[in-house]
């Protein structure tokens, strides 16, 4: 009886457990039933709401695609953008809404727009397009905008409000309004609210287009520009508006001509100190040596192609090429002026004129010689990652980081020239045979040491020069050409052997070059500033800052 009795015990635990097992299954098991069931349901809304695109009316489409973008679907964007891609399109066998991708023979690769469901293939006549017009893109484009206004990269919430501003849609007011309760990117605000007084302007009213108006003063964006424009042409417009219009309109016109004017500096100064690093080296040898060196420009071309061949030798290294090729450079270029300097030069000191024929011949021999060696075909240099692009100072006014480091780098390098003449041994001598080449071989400086270092130097720098100008322009062997008239200029407009007159009058030509050229062109331009100078010299003959010195003086 006990041994029954422990058994009947044990049946009833196990049944006890097989129940609490079954519940624990079930209880399991029904939230996925559960997500299951929301998923068709989902499902089936989407469907539906995707299924009224299947109408030949543009404005029925619309309205769907409103609807679409307000599903919370997670193919949503996806459907959108097939629309936007002319990629949407309907299975003629089943009608469903479809994905399809053109194949190469013919045919089409279709997927179900809803759930994703691979479909194979079809025939060219097997789906039918469904059709938008410009108006319904720039809706999609809009809509599709407003989605991605939640996308975590600033940069892609900003293109997603300027979107939606062209799209001209004003039910995304709303999107936008959302969207900008809760921004924190001060860059992303600008562009909501750019958007924003877009849609405002056009606002039936008065009083809102109004404050849009008056709160576009210092809005120097596209579209703004143009709806003001317009509204200041409305015939239909109040007085009024038409006047707030034409008025904001000038204030904005007032602050570009001002961003102008400073871009049109900076230009300028970009121009000129590009003038400076080629004009620098020729006031060294020029007012040392009195030697005119119509090879100068070729100095220059072989520091650019040394630029090309550091960056050709080390293509894992692009970021810091340029810290490579700018010793490189200079070692080059230094070494060949060394050169020119022994083999020619020094048998022609006195004979300015024997100098000029004999440089240019030597211009030539380099030039010939580059075209032997890397070809007749221009080069082009990469330009490292951190000197690409712009940085915008000012909505509306930005400069770039090319220009911008080429002038922080002419800087340094007549700084570095400057302490180089100011505090070394060599400058002092070099000073000392500017001023009278006489009575420092007297007092025992080596004059032909100094004529060598000095050109070495000057060509150093001139090949320094080439790096800045790698980065401007393509590297060929006439790339000395367009630059050894304007080094003269310069050396002659800022006064021979005075580093600080070729400062002043590399940035003046360069500044007046830029502000010349929307009136003149570039090369009417370029003949104005020759007239400037030739009259200038005839009113002074030295230049701004004449050398000073017994030799100087006779």
């Amino acid at each position: 009886m006990k041994i029954a009795a422990r058994s009947s015990t044990w049946v009833e635990c196990g049944r006890w457990l097989r129940s609490c097992l079954v519940v624990l299954v079930v209880a399991g098991l029904l939230p996925c039933f559960g997500v299951e069931e929301e998923k068709n349901a989902l499902d089936a809304s989407f469907q539906a709401t995707v299924d009224r695109l299947k109408t030949r009316s543009f404005g029925e489409k619309a309205e769907a695609a409103r609807a679409i973008a307000r599903h919370p679907h997670p193919r949503t964007l996806l459907v959108l953008t097939a629309l936007l891609d002319a990629e949407l399109y309907t299975e003629r066998k089943t009608g469903r809404v479809v994905v399809a991708r053109g194949l190469d023979g013919g045919g089409f690769n279709i997927r179900d727009a809803v759930t994703g469901e691979e479909l194979g293939q079809v025939g060219r006549r097997g789906a039918r397009k469904i059709s938008v017009n410009n108006r319904l893109r720039g809706l999609l484009r809009g809509l599709i905008a407003g989605i991605r206004l939640d996308d975590e990269d600033p940069d892609d919430r900003i293109a997603a409000a300027e979107a939606i501003a062209d799209g001209a849609d004003s039910s995304m007011r709303e999107v936008l309004d959302a969207r900008l309760r809760v921004e924190s990117d001060p860059e992303v605000i600008v562009a909501i609210n750019t958007a924003l007084v877009v849609f405002d302007l056009d606002a039936d009213d008065e009083n809102i287009r109004l404050r849009a108006i008056r709160a576009s003063a210092s809005n120097l964006d596209g579209r703004v520009r143009e709806k003001l424009t317009g509204i200041s042409n409305d015939p239909i417009a109040s007085e009024a508006i038409q006047e707030a219009a034409r008025e904001t309109l000038e204030s904005i016109e007032a602050t570009v001509a001002r961003y102008k004017t400073i871009e049109t500096v900076f230009f300028g100064l970009s121009l000129g100190s590009v003038l400076v690093l080629a004009a620098i080296g020729l006031s060294i040898t020029f007012g040392v040596m009195g030697v005119i060196n119509m090879a100068h420009g070729e100095l220059i071309m072989l520091g650019a192609y040394t630029t090309y061949v550091v960056q050709t030798l080390f293509p894992g290294a692009l970021e810091y090429s340029l810290l490579i090729a700018v010793p490189a450079a200079f070692a080059v270029s230094g070494l060949v002026g060394i050169g020119i300097e022994r083999g020619i030069f020094r048998f022609l000191y006195g004979r300015p004129l024997e100098t000029l024929l004999a440089s240019f011949g030597v211009s030539l021999v380099l030039q010939q010689a580059v075209r032997s060696i890397f070809s007749p075909l221009n080069r082009s240099v990469a330009t490292p990652e951190w000197m690409s692009g712009s940085f915008e100072l000012l909505d509306g006014l930005s400069m770039t980081f090319n220009r911008l480091y080429i002038l922080i780098f002419a800087g340094l390098i007549f700084a570095a020239l400057v302490l180089v003449l100011q505090r070394t041994r060599l400058g002092l001598e070099v000073r000392a045979v500017t001023q009278n080449r006489s009575m420092a071989r007297a007092m025992g400086i080596r004059s032909a040491r100094v004529d060598a270092l000095t050109f070495g130097l000057g060509a150093g720098i001139a090949g320094v020069a080439g790096v800045a100008l790698s980065q401007l322009t393509n590297v060929g062997p006439n790339l000395g050409q367009g630059y050894i008239v304007d080094s003269f200029m310069v050396v002659v407009f800022g006064g021979v052997g005075n580093l600080w007159g070729t400062l002043v009058a590399g940035l003046s030509l360069g500044v007046a070059n830029k502000f010349l050229e929307p009136y003149a062109g570039a090369v009417v331009a370029k003949v104005l500033v020759l007239v400037f100078i030739i009259l200038f010299i005839q009113w002074r003959p030295r230049g701004l800052f004449p050398q000073k010195g017994r030799a100087a003086e006779n």
